[in-house]
């Protein structure tokens, strides 16, 4: 029986389109990934690979980068919330509470704690040209602080005396207040922490001699515990001329009892 012939149907190629330019893949240089991990740990770990110490009073502002300072804000405040939850404190209904975790924690670390992740303020140093080596006393300085102990405040008053040698370096009376102000904007000991800042004018000025008293309230005593509202604390720091010369340290002091 014959067959008929079936055409065969020819297949069309669908005309080639032009490709758009591919971009060159960049090379990415791996890093270590921080992802998850949270940023007091990693500034933690940088701390301690360098066999550093971060105590309460001690400056870290040469272990965080910028930009990282508001990461630490939003963590303090994620955990300050969980602190508000376990005083059973509703901050969902309570409109005084609400935003309570974050303003705490900005306060914490912009402000009155801001003394240990801010690097030290500029001091301008001027030529002592006229060459004076007469008492100087500068306060009194408003100190706020705080305990670490209870995180409770201090607030008091320090007075500077300095004897300037013929050689030392003057620095402006204004930076007496602002690194005054950068030590004591940590958790502190008051005993601490008027040594600390004698330390820092030695070296800074290098004077025969350097005095420091500090008068503070101090709320650990006052807010709780003996809640005794009239208690103080009164220290000082002599160094150099004024430990060693009795008539230059009575003089310091007789003149701190008329301001």
């Amino acid at each position: 029986m014959a067959t008929k012939n079936t055409p065969t149907k020819k297949t069309v190629s669908p005309k080639p389109t032009k490709k758009a330019p591919v971009a060159p893949v960049k090379k990415v240089t791996s890093q270590k990934n921080d992802a998850g991990t949270p940023l007091s740990v990693v500034i933690r770990r940088r701390i301690e690979a360098q066999k550093a110490r971060f105590h309460a009073n001690d400056n870290i502002s040469a272990f965080i980068k910028p930009g990282e300072l508001e990461g630490l804000v939003d963590e303090v405040a994620q955990k300050m919330q969980a602190v508000l939850e376990s005083l059973v404190i509703d901050t969902e209904s309570d409109h005084n509470t609400k935003n309570t975790s974050q303003r705490v924690a900005k306060m914490f670390v912009k402000e009155v704690f801001n003394g240990r992740y801010i690097e030290q303020p500029t001091l301008t140093k001027f030529p002592n040209v006229s060459r004076l080596n007469e008492l100087m006393i500068i306060g009194p300085i408003t100190v706020r602080s705080a305990c670490s102990h209870h995180l409770c405040p201090i607030m008091g008053r320090i007075w500077i005396g300095v004897l300037p040698s013929k050689e030392s370096a003057l620095i402006g009376l204004s930076k007496y207040s602002r690194l005054t102000e950068w030590v004591m904007c940590r958790p502190q000991i008051q005993e601490e922490a008027v040594v600390e800042l004698a330390d820092m004018l030695e070296k800074k000025i290098k004077p025969i001699g350097v005095a420091i008293v500090m008068d503070a309230d101090h709320f650990c005593m006052q807010w709780r515990g003996v809640k005794d509202r009239d208690s103080k604390m009164v220290n000082s720091v002599m160094r150099g001329a004024f430990l060693k010369d009795s008539n230059l340290r009575r003089e310091f002091l007789s003149l701190l009892e008329k301001r």
